[in-house]
């Protein structure tokens, strides 16, 4: 019987331990995607309690909660922090098999040293170790992405941010830099009902109005140019529906100015906004050479009576089942057209679009290894079979060897322990690989391989200035 969670968890061949100890474990990490806010990176604060840290805002913890019976009032409600705590020990045991099991224990190792396996029982004795770790000076929480041996940190801001905690970072932190990525979803959903209000906020941050798409697109140009200045050098788009519509810039004109006075636009309306200003978009990416990334087929705020009290990103979204592929092409095709398409990432919650993902990269590859990336397992898929689902569709169809490796997603500051989970999984499925005769047991072949996912090919791609690293090699 193996140990749980021993040293060779998920490492199930003497090449794929190799693998992992010598070349995987320890990299530096590049967290391009997270959600992580920048006035807490920069306030350095630290929490006051494992509650506070492990489970506000995680609605994957919530969701289990949930299916194991625990009230609402334990997970998002008033309850106190150790009540909470404590309810979320009486689910672990209920999560073998999950995920979350995993991670909830990596974590309590990586960062407070404990190996017992969480439960009721021995909650109360956790709770006290993990908060007297908590309150020490280097577990702030720069402190905790010092300790993962993070490198960089890129943040998602929406066009209208000041990006001031981001230059103050910038002058105090040595060890690790963040950096903004441009996320201009409240510009693209202009069906949404908060539109106008964040069109102000967009004004505000502009010092101008906007009355019209031409004056949108100029602020928005400017914004880009703003962003890059401080560092950004991603995009991110979260499109849960993916519909391409041509139109004219008088045409877009006219649907504008009549949101603007309040009237309800149709369907086709709304796909035309969308297509023709992320058409726009797009090619300012490409003249700053920044990345693109488009998350696509999540389907949100499923239960409407929760989505009324809690609001978004609590719990109740789903992945989408919807056609992908004529909408895709022609939105990839418009721009290889007209500006040249930037580097781009695909993700989809919806892991049967990996096939059509890969395809269609493989139609704009160009000019650099690796321009076109199938983006890794992302949220639900950001499991044991779900990672290796995403290594196989990418190596089957593309260049394993280039992909820009693992992400958090995250808003916590303990999930760097994901980076571990991926790398784990990765040289395992070399390993499998190689047992098959698939791959050769070429021990210089794989480990540069390894490395490079972990963290060469991500600091090459993005191009961004990070501190140098002692385990960082000189082909870096």
């Amino acid at each position: 019987m193996t140990m749980f969670l021993n040293d060779d968890f998920l490492l199930r061949s003497e090449l794929a331990r190799d693998l992992f100890h010598n070349d995987a474990k320890d990299m530096p990490i590049i967290d391009y995607h997270c959600h992580l806010d920048p006035k807490e990176i920069y306030e350095d604060a630290h929490f006051p309690n494992l509650t506070a840290a492990w489970l506000y805002g995680d609605h994957y913890k919530w969701r289990l909660m949930r299916a194991n019976g625990i009230p609402e009032e334990l997970i998002t409600g008033s309850a106190s922090d150790y009540d909470k705590f404590l309810a979320w020990a009486r689910t672990v045991p209920r999560t073998v098999g999950n995920p979350l099991y995993s991670w909830t224990h990596l974590e309590l190792r990586r960062f407070f040293g404990i190996e017992l396996p969480l439960n009721e029982e021995n909650a109360p004795a956790i709770w006290e170790q993990a908060n007297s770790k908590l309150a020490q000076p280097e577990f702030s929480r720069r402190g905790l992405i010092r300790r993962s041996n993070v490198k960089i940190v890129c943040t998602t801001d929406d066009p209208a941010d000041s990006l001031e905690y981001h230059k103050l970072i910038r002058d105090e932190e040595a060890s690790f830099r963040v950096y903004p990525a441009f996320r201009p979803d409240k510009a693209l959903n202009i069906d949404a009902p908060g539109f106008a209000d964040w069109l102000q906020r967009l004004e505000a941050s502009a010092d101008r109005a906007v009355t019209s798409y031409s004056e949108l697109k100029e602020v928005l140009s400017a914004r880009v140019a703003f962003f890059h200045e401080q560092g950004c050098r991603l995009s991110d788009h979260g499109i849960d529906i993916l519909k391409y519509q041509a139109g004219t810039s008088e045409e877009v004109e006219r649907i504008l100015a009549r949101r603007l006075s309040g009237q309800e636009l149709t369907a086709e309306e709304i796909t035309v906004y969308r297509s023709e200003l992320l058409s726009f978009l797009i090619s300012l990416y490409a003249e700053k050479g920044w990345t693109m990334q488009l998350h696509l087929h999540a389907f949100r705020n499923n239960n409407t009576p929760m989505f009324d009290r809690l609001g978004p990103d609590t719990g109740y979204d789903g992945v989408n089942d919807l056609p992908l592929a004529q909408s895709l092409s022609s939105l990839l095709d418009r721009a290889e057209m007209e500006s040249g398409l930037p580097k781009t990432i695909l993700y989809s919650l919806n892991p049967s679009d990996y096939p059509v993902l890969v395809s269609l990269m493989g139609c704009y590859q160009k000019d650099m290894p690796g321009k076109m990336q199938l983006g890794s397992g992302w949220w639900f898929n950001d499991t044991v079979s779900g990672m290796r689902d995403q290594l196989t569709k990418l190596a089957e169809g593309g260049l394993l060897s280039r992909f820009v490796g693992m992400l958090t997603d995250s808003r916590s500051f303990l999930s760097y322990t994901r980076h571990e989970y991926f790398r784990r999984v990765l040289c395992d499925w070399l390993g499998e690989l190689a047992e098959r005769g698939e791959a050769p047991d070429d021990r210089a072949l794989l480990g540069e391989l390894v490395r490079d996912v972990a963290y060469h090919n991500a600091a090459v791609y993005f191009d961004m200035e990070a501190p140098r690293s002692r385990t960082e090699s000189s082909t870096c």
